[in-house]
């Protein structure tokens, strides 16, 4: 992505920090995306035109003991989309505070799987099940790496309802070239406690991976669900790639069936222009049997 002119802060220092003397500078770079997007026939989505854009502010400085400390804002059509202050300490890892999607602990590996496009579940229904994540707002992240073994670990103070939530995930790397094994585990509030572990391979331009996840509700095995997701992607060349996957859900609920899902992304990037193409579908819908979902998407997003 190609930054833009930095956006000197020098005019602002007065109105944003009470020392008159200090002055930072921030990158901007954003993304501008046409969207086509086709829903299951019984859905009734207006016009399947859209547009998408994306602005983000990033910076960086040195600390005097050798550390770092980065800052990213993004804004999105919701106007505030995520922001992160994140201090690199080096040897001992970074850590943080932010509400980036996806930053640190389960929400980093909620779905490994290798994608061109979007997950298989996703976009199909309004919830996301079999997914072990939790709240991702204002959380304290931390992500480590100490030889072959990584740490990543996450706390939401009063994430969900009255208590927090917080996970963490260890992965490793030093079995073989190209070989990830990680596990991961957490809790979502006090009453939904949540397992993921997985295995991913590259060798080459493909990479493939297979994913368990389980989440287990207190005292009420019906709202019970495991997912288990298998996927592959393979870049054709250094513009080209496409993936397949499957994703299912076993409901813990009596009469409940198996939600499945699978499908097909390809993405083509020339220069600053990303061509992205998703063909999703989903059969039982939320354990209901006969109540099937499915959404195809094409983009066009360029990148500034």
């Amino acid at each position: 992505m190609n930054n833009l002119k930095k956006l000197g802060l020098t005019a602002l220092a007065g109105s944003l920090v009470s020392s008159a003397g200090y002055a930072g500078a921030l990158d901007v770079s954003g993304t501008a995306k046409m969207i086509y997007k086709s829903q299951h026939e019984t859905e009734v989505t207006g016009n399947s035109f859209s547009t998408d854009k994306a602005i983000t502010f990033s910076g960086s400085g040195d600390l005097d003991n050798g550390m770092t400390v980065a800052y990213t804002y993004t804004m999105t059509d919701a106007a505030l989309s995520s922001t992160s202050v994140m201090v690199d300490m080096g040897e001992m890892g970074t850590i943080g505070i932010g509400n980036s999607a996806g930053s640190a602990g389960l929400p980093a590996y909620d779905s490994i799987v290798p994608t061109a496009g979007e997950e298989v579940w996703d976009d199909v229904d309004t919830d996301d099940n079999g997914i072990a994540t939790h709240s991702k707002v204002n959380s304290i992240d931390y992500i480590g790496s100490f030889g072959g073994f990584g740490i990543s670990a996450a706390y939401v103070n009063d994430g969900s309802g009255a208590s927090s939530d917080g996970s963490f995930v260890i992965s490793y790397s030093g079995l073989m070239d190209g070989l990830e094994l990680g596990y991961g585990q957490g809790e979502d509030s006090v009453d939904l406690d949540l397992e993921t572990y997985y295995i991913k391979y590259s060798v080459g331009g493909i990479t493939a991976a297979i994913q368990r996840s389980e989440l287990d509700a207190a005292g009420d095995t019906s709202s019970d669900e495991e997912g288990t997701g298998m996927g592959v992607s393979f870049a054709v060349n250094e513009n080209l790639s496409v993936s397949y996957g499957v994703f299912d859900v076993d409901f813990g609920g009596t009469g409940s069936s198996d939600e499945e899902s699978d499908g097909v992304s390809a993405s083509y990037t020339m220069g600053s222009m990303t061509i992205q193409g998703v063909a999703n579908s989903t059969k039982n819908v939320a354990g209901t049997d006969g109540s099937d979902d499915d959404f195809r998407e094409v983009s066009v997003a360029f990148a500034f």
